[in-house]
């Protein structure tokens, strides 16, 4: 896992190793429920060619609230708006193995893990779906968009 700090709901600077603590933590606190980790990216244009990713690491306790950590990063190059899409979704799947990876050699209570990737039927990135959505599946892990990929579109969307 690289450098980056991610940010905690309570103000805290974590390495990636520490988030992954924290949401054993939290699930550990109610270990009757049952729980979602969701890791989903969103970016936006700040120049010509430079972009703001956020990434998000959200641990959900079905029916009773969640946590969630994120990281900044700051990127150029960007050219389209393809070129930052497939790059909002190549951060989350590195974070996503890293964090999974973490998560299962500590032997984590049970969870289902989720991609969210900030893509839709609607708008411009409708032609992008299939080949995002496939290139997450390829790697073996559930994918969701728009709507139900709040992970991308709702919480690191307010990150930024």
């Amino acid at each position: 896992m690289d450098n980056l700090k991610f940010n905690s709901y309570g103000g805290s600077k974590l390495t990636a190793a520490e988030v992954v603590g924290e949401v054993i933590d939290f699930m550990n606190q109610a270990p009757d429920y049952a729980y979602k980790v969701m890791v989903g990216t969103d970016s936006q244009l700040y120049d010509t060619t430079k972009a703001d990713f956020v990434t998000a690491v959200v641990v959900h306790r079905l029916g009773n609230g969640g946590r969630y950590f994120w990281r900044r990063e700051e990127l150029s190059g960007f050219h389209t708006l393809r070129d930052r899409m497939l790059r909002e979704a190549l951060m989350s799947l590195d974070i996503a193995k890293d964090i999974l990876a973490s998560l299962k050699s500590q032997e984590a209570p049970e969870f289902s893990f989720e991609i969210h990737i900030d893509v839709g039927q609607n708008g411009e990135t409708k032609v992008m779906i299939h080949e995002l959505v496939g290139m997450i599946r390829a790697n073996n892990f559930e994918v969701r968009t728009k709507p139900e990929s709040y992970a991308a579109s709702s919480v690191a969307d307010k990150c930024i």
